[in-house]
């Protein structure tokens, strides 16, 4: 089983100034195993990134609000994640990781620990495509809670389960603004897809992930400036129905990037400053801090 590369360990401070009640709308927290034990069933051991790290890391940035979201190396185990989360249950919201058995009592004990959505991973890396009845079902179970689907596709996918999509009965929201990759251009397939499905009032999209899609490292010029354009457009498509997030500890990249030169690429994202509120603080409040 690989293992994977540990965040960052001297992240910058940004020179962009987050407003107040920014909020970190994608990261996830990784063990410490000892404690949270790693499924068995994972594709990949991370390094332990437990919540101190985290915290630490949002001090330095200026992020003020977290949604943390599980991740498949702990499977349906929310732990960690829970743990983190009543450390700062004001501040803290989350987005699980079920099994199709969990019990409605379950689905409610999560809702008052702070989840207000549930995860489905479809990308190949990470095992490929749930059940989709699977997914409609708990769709409809999650819907009296007012909570939301996130979907991490990849941009193929978009193609494959746009029919699909249009069945669900929730809010939902891709992750990483669907995995678009820069080297394909904007003209993509998906990218148009991604702009169509955004006219849909439930569908949400996370401009996060610029260091996924890029073609560019870290050393040349502007880290990740050529994914601009494709958060741009989302932001522009959807300006009420956008998130970001850090998608720190960074699972599975080809290079480890910065955190703080993630944060410097958001005023690239919007000229206006109203939308980056909206972007950072108004729209995250509305999904995840309903109640």
């Amino acid at each position: 089983m690989k293992t994977i590369a540990p965040p960052h360990s001297n992240p910058s401070r940004p020179a962009f100034r987050l407003p107040a009640g920014a909020c970190d709308a994608h990261c996830h927290v990784f063990g410490p195993g000892d404690v949270f034990p790693y499924s068995d069933n994972r594709r990949y051991t991370p390094p332990d990134a437990p919540a101190a790290k985290l915290r630490a890391l949002h001090e330095l940035l200026g992020i003020e609000r977290v949604v943390l979201v599980q991740a498949s190396v702990h499977g349906h185990d929310n732990r960690a994640m829970l743990d983190a989360i009543a450390q700062s249950p004001d501040t803290y919201r989350g987005v699980a990781m079920v099994g199709a058995g969990v019990t409605d009592a379950e689905l409610a004990a999560l809702h008052k620990a702070g989840v207000r959505s549930v995860r489905f991973n479809f990308v190949q890396h990470l095992g490929g495509a749930p059940d989709l009845p699977t997914v409609l079902r708990m769709a409809e179970r999650i819907r009296p809670l007012g909570w939301h689907l996130v979907l991490h596709l990849d941009a193929d996918d978009l193609l494959t389960y746009r029919a699909f999509l249009d069945t669900l009965p929730v809010p939902f929201v891709i992750d990483h603004m669907g995995r678009t990759m820069v080297e394909h251009g904007l003209g993509q397939q998906a990218c148009t897809m991604m702009l169509e499905l955004m006219r849909d009032e439930r569908a949400w999209v996370k401009v996060s992930g610029a260091e996924r899609i890029s073609q560019t490292l870290s050393s040349q010029g502007q880290p990740y400036a050529d994914a601009v354009p494709f958060a741009r457009q989302l932001i522009e498509a959807a300006p009420d129905r956008v998130l970001w997030g850090t998608d720190w500890p960074h699972p599975n990249v080809r290079e480890m990037p910065d955190d703080g030169k993630l944060v410097d690429l958001l005023p690239l994202f919007s000229d206006d400053p109203a939308q980056l509120r909206k972007l950072l603080v108004d729209n995250p409040t509305r999904l995840y801090w309903y109640d």
